[in-house]
């Protein structure tokens, strides 16, 4: 663990504020959820809590499947980060941050269709590169976008089809529902 030096109260209702700065860095959001961890040595920990996190190994599986019926690479992403990666993409891509645009995406809530002549084009992960498609559908979850599927095609001959676009919204419907359960 790494000290920041900043040392807080707990006031009387047992609150204690996490400092903007570190809000900011580890881009938590009033309204995020957090669990708590002790340990042994009496320390208390906070994580930022990600549903779709609770689903990584059905979402890696979920990803391969999707991946082998497409052909093409496929991410599954919370609001932060990639939680799985199929068809081609590099496994250690796995737990990369998402850029900031496309966690906009995500809190826009509707299925995206973009490709590199488009001047909205972004990447899904500063660290990723060698796709030219994408197609995003946000995951819901009792009403909050909590994630994203993302079909990643290698080059422009590959043209985006009506059938990409049901198959991202049905598997962010899917991944949805599993969530509410």
């Amino acid at each position: 663990m790494k000290a920041t030096g900043i040392v807080r109260r707990i006031d009387e209702l047992g609150r204690v504020v996490i400092p903007k700065e570190i809000r900011r860095t580890l881009r938590i959001r009033e309204g995020d959820p957090l669990e708590i961890f002790t340990d042994r040595k009496g320390e208390v920990i906070l994580k930022k809590y990600s549903p779709i996190g609770e689903l990584s190994a059905f979402a890696k599986q979920y990803a391969e499947a999707l991946a082998q019926t497409t052909g093409n690479g496929v991410c599954i992403v919370d609001k932060d980060q990639i939680i799985a990666v199929a068809g081609g993409i590099k496994k250690d891509y796995n737990g990369q941050p998402i850029t900031p645009k496309l966690e906009e995406s995500i809190e826009e809530r509707k299925l995206v269709v973009l490709d590199k002549r488009s001047k909205d084009f972004f990447l899904v992960s500063h660290q990723m590169e060698g796709y030219e498609q994408e197609v995003i559908a946000p995951i819901i979850c009792q009403g909050d976008a909590i994630g994203a599927v993302v079909i990643l095609k290698l080059n422009l001959e590959q043209e985006n089809t009506e059938v990409d676009e049901k198959l991202a919204s049905a598997a962010a419907n899917f991944l949805g529902k599993q969530m509410e359960q």
